[in-house]
């Protein structure tokens, strides 16, 4: 507006045939895009450390089995970033929707899968996946156990972690059964039973961020896939 009134009172004596002296604009009046650009170049800049995809739609090779193992892995993540707190709050068709969203470690936090931890994770732990997997939480079985798939989740996370060099531990591996798209080495076993604390903790998973800088896993489900990035700011 000030500048808007410069230019006016200057014209208006240009017109009279008069002298005047136009004041110095002052230099704070920054114009909207020169104040885009510094926030720009202010924004720190997202590296990506690491980065792991599977299918969605081939995750067993019975297709009855693999829409389970979907339904499993899609609930899990809703839990994971508090979109489902419960199953009362399952409603399918949301939990299938498309989505983006992350988790972040500071340096020396940890995640561990459930909360049935070694004692060497109690106080570090800063994130969980939020459920047990069960029939309580609305997990659904293919007719051998509730839940599964998370292990497949699990594994696809641990994978992108020890990608990232970050500090992984996985006390069981999925051996005994194959992953689609995940290699047999990088397979993580996952189990909740709060009867049984001994078999829960072995049956975790657990990532410790032994770097300097907050580190964020970032979950990305579209066109039938799921993306999981390891990401720091630089």
């Amino acid at each position: 507006m000030k500048q808007k009134v410069i230019l006016a009172s200057f014209l208006s004596c240009f017109a009279l045939g008069l002298t005047v002296n136009v004041p110095e604009i002052p230099t704070d009046l920054i114009s909207p895009a020169a104040l885009l650009s510094q926030v720009t170049q202010a924004k720190p800049k997202e590296i990506l450390l690491a980065q792991r995809e599977f299918s969605m739609e081939y995750r067993y090779p019975v297709p009855s089995v693999s829409e389970v193992f979907k339904d499993n892995i899609l609930l899990n993540l809703a839990y994971l970033d508090g979109r489902v707190k419960s199953a009362s709050d399952i409603k399918w068709d949301e939990v299938d929707k498309p989505f983006t969203s992350q988790f972040t470690l500071k340096p020396g936090e940890a995640f561990a899968y459930h909360d049935q931890v070694y004692p060497e994770f109690e106080g570090k732990v800063v994130v969980t996946t939020n459920s047990r997997f069960n029939k309580q939480d609305g997990y659904k079985t293919d007719g051998y156990l509730y839940g599964d798939g998370v292990c497949q989740l699990a594994s696809l996370l641990s994978w992108v972690a020890k990608d990232a060099n970050l500090e992984v531990k996985t006390p069981t591996n999925h051996g005994f059964a194959a992953i689609p798209e995940v290699p047999k080495s990088q397979g993580v076993s996952i189990y909740y039973d709060p009867f049984d604390k001994a078999h829960s903790v072995r049956s975790n998973l657990y990532i410790t961020n032994n770097t300097e800088s907050d580190v964020s896993f970032i979950f990305e489900y579209i066109n039938g896939k799921l993306t999981v990035k390891a990401v720091t700011l630089g």
